[in-house]
């Protein structure tokens, strides 16, 4: 489903944190809460009420942020091990009003998870899968899915069942930066299938997503090909420049994220994003991305593929 054909909210030019509704008494999950976009997602959430956990790889780093954010908890999570995903599922024993699936690697060199996944797909999207699909009792509104203007790169080939298991386990020519589209779009598939899912069911937290535009943070710094004129002096710092023209600080990319949280009356499938030029940056607004991204064929073959994958099946009686 389109966003396009869905009523949303009026969403005011100009929003930002203080247009955020006071958030006492409300919980929130953060996947990727140490830095970037999370770590300015919990920050913002805290100051306005929220009580916030977010989940870390590393307890010195989530002692950190905890400390810069005010978070008041954190979970162990390692998207790219099903064993820590299971083990993280398994501390979430209280509902969340939202959960935001955020963490996230952009365009790296190739490698492979624990499980044997391509890392981009198995972190970006096939670890949120299986541990959104863990604890889907315990999300009591809204999931909110951190997604890309990459997802317009994604492809997933001939989206046959077969070519969308070899990209996920990393058989086949590699490009960071395709594999990175295809982890993005994979993304918007997947709460599109939730949604066509929760109709089904006939109750359900509401799948959003939300993209950041170009933003200022180390994801973004340290992606292959972002430095591609390193070495040459001069193109170093037009590029540089360029980068910085075109793209808004972390604080900033996280309106997206947190208006798709708390909007009121915001609706199923929403994709949030910066409303400047090519939405690389400016001010939260409903956008859209490519016609693909809202394929039932393709978003229910990678659902399947997914599912088989990590072994974790979600179910439409489960939802709360």
């Amino acid at each position: 489903m389109n966003t396009d054909e869905v009523s949303q909210p009026h969403l005011a030019g100009g929003w930002g944190t203080k247009s955020m509704p006071d958030q006492t008494g409300k919980s929130f999950l953060i996947t990727g809460g140490t830095s970037g976009l999370g770590l300015e997602v919990a920050k913002a959430l805290v100051n306005h009420g929220g009580n916030v956990t977010i989940t870390a790889r590393s307890e010195s780093k989530a002692i950190d942020a905890m400390k810069v954010s005010g978070a008041q908890d954190c979970i162990a999570l390692d998207l790219c091990d099903l064993a820590s995903i299971h083990s993280a599922a398994k501390l979430v024993t209280a509902t969340y009003d939202v959960v935001f699936l955020n963490a996230g690697i952009m365009a790296t060199p190739f490698n492979k998870t624990v499980d044997g996944f391509e890392s981009q797909l198995g972190t970006n999207h096939l670890g949120h899968f299986a541990f959104a699909g863990l604890i889907q009792k315990f999300i009591g509104n809204r999931l909110v899915v951190t997604s890309s203007l990459a997802a317009r790169m994604g492809t997933f080939g001939d989206r046959s069942k077969d070519e969308i298991r070899d990209r996920c386990r990393g058989i086949g020519r590699y490009s960071p930066w395709a594999s990175y589209g295809d982890s993005k779009l994979a993304n918007l598939l997947f709460i599109h299938e939730l949604e066509r899912r929760r109709i089904r069911a006939g109750k359900g937290f509401v799948p959003l997503a939300a993209h950041p535009g170009v933003a200022r943070t180390n994801l973004a710094k340290g992606a292959a090909g972002m430095r591609q004129f390193t070495g040459v002096a001069l193109m170093e710092k037009i590029s540089s420049a360029v980068f910085g023209l075109i793209s808004q600080s972390a604080e900033r990319g996280a309106l997206p994220l947190l208006c798709a949280a708390t909007l009121p009356g915001i609706n199923h499938t929403a994709f949030v994003g910066p409303s400047g030029f090519l939405n690389l940056k400016g001010s939260p607004s409903f956008t859209h991305s490519k016609a693909l991204a809202y394929d039932p064929v393709l978003a229910s073959a990678l659902w399947q593929v997914s599912e088989e994958l990590t072994g974790v099946t979600w179910e439409d009686s489960a939802y709360a």
